[in-house]
């Protein structure tokens, strides 16, 4: 049977502390898996800021976003007054490091949940180096600046997920600034759990940070 993906086990803890209403980010948007897993979490009243440099990866969260709610409108089509599903989505052309200046400062302590998802954007133009040009990878340069960030913006409580790629070009350099990163964390602040398999070294493994204060 196995055991959930880190995929998986990341919308998990997040679904358990992002109550309906409240803000959450998704940091990576890539194809915007969790930016909808995210709006359909916090709901039609909660709010969902995705970050991503790429605007391949935007157009794609976009398109997920309008499919879900071209579905949810077809479901609803019987009812007098359709009801909306998902959450408002600000989809925002910045790099990660960047949220804490592109949310609006009444959210800085109130996030409920910021997910991680590093790496690259598969299948994209800019991720493959055919073209010319080397693909575009979450570097420990931004990565790190955004993960303070992230913290800071949390609500006590909330969650911030990690999921992290060792095996690409550039990755392991990654992995282990998030480790020392997620390992220095004060325990009086923040509490980390690690998810991983260790008899595959090179396989993406899971962070989960639950905010103390």
């Amino acid at each position: 049977m196995g055991f959930p993906s880190v995929l998986t086990m990341a919308q998990r803890w997040v679904a358990e502390r992002a109550e309906p209403g409240s803000a959450a980010i998704d940091a990576t948007a890539g194809g915007g898996v969790d930016t909808l897993f995210l709006a359909r979490t916090v709901g039609p009243r909660g709010s969902v800021f995705a970050f991503d440099v790429q605007p391949a990866a935007l157009a794609r969260t976009r398109e997920r976003l309008d499919a879900a709610e071209a579905a949810g409108r077809e479901a609803a089509s019987s009812e007098r007054v359709p009801r909306r599903t998902l959450a408002t989505v600000t989809l925002l052309r910045a790099g990660h490091e960047r949220m804490a200046a592109e949310l609006p400062e009444e959210l800085r302590g109130r996030v409920r949940a910021v997910m991680f998802n590093l790496g690259y954007l598969p299948g994209g133009e800019e991720a493959d180096d055919s073209n010319g040009r080397p693909p575009v990878i979450t570097r420990p340069d931004t990565t790190l600046p955004a993960l303070d960030a992230a913290l800071s913006l949390l609500a006590p409580g909330g969650a911030l997920t990690i999921v992290v790629y060792p095996g690409h070009a550039g990755g392991s350099d990654e992995a282990s600034a998030v480790d020392r990163w997620a390992a220095g964390l004060p325990a009086d602040a923040a509490q980390a759990v690690l998810y991983r398999m260790p008899q595959k070294p090179a396989a993406p493994y899971l962070y989960a940070i639950e905010k103390k204060r």
